[in-house]
């Protein structure tokens, strides 16, 4: 289960759009700073801010590679955001559901009220 201070982590790296589309390159298979740092128009030490911010957060990893170092993306984390999310997710769910059979209800009752008032 994750803590409260790993989810910290783990959205506060999310919050920034580099982050977010480094960890989308890095979906689609490890790379090295360098071809991480490509698609960017910013040096690669600020790069390598971003890489350790979503290092410590757990979301990516270094391989073995002595030469290349490549980063890879680490799942667990992002997993545990989304169970995290999903909750509120069917909390809401289940509140639109509510609301759904409210109104549809409400408006059953509105039809019905104008069928049996007379017309003037």
């Amino acid at each position: 289960m994750m803590t409260s201070a790993h989810l910290d982590m783990t959205f506060a790296a999310l919050a920034d759009p580099t982050r977010r589309a480094i960890l989308a390159q890095l979906a689609l298979g490890e790379a090295s700073v360098m071809e991480l740092a490509e698609p960017f128009a910013m040096s690669q030490p600020a790069i390598s801010k971003h890489l350790k911010v979503l290092e410590r957060a757990g979301l990516i990893s270094r391989g073995q590679d002595a030469q290349r170092r490549p980063r890879r993306i680490e799942a667990a984390p992002l997993a545990e955001a989304t169970e995290w999310l999903e909750n509120y997710r069917q909390l809401w769910e289940g509140n639109f559901r509510r609301l759904d059979a409210l109104l549809d209800t409400m408006k059953a009752a509105q039809v019905k009220h104008k069928k049996h008032t007379p017309k003037k």
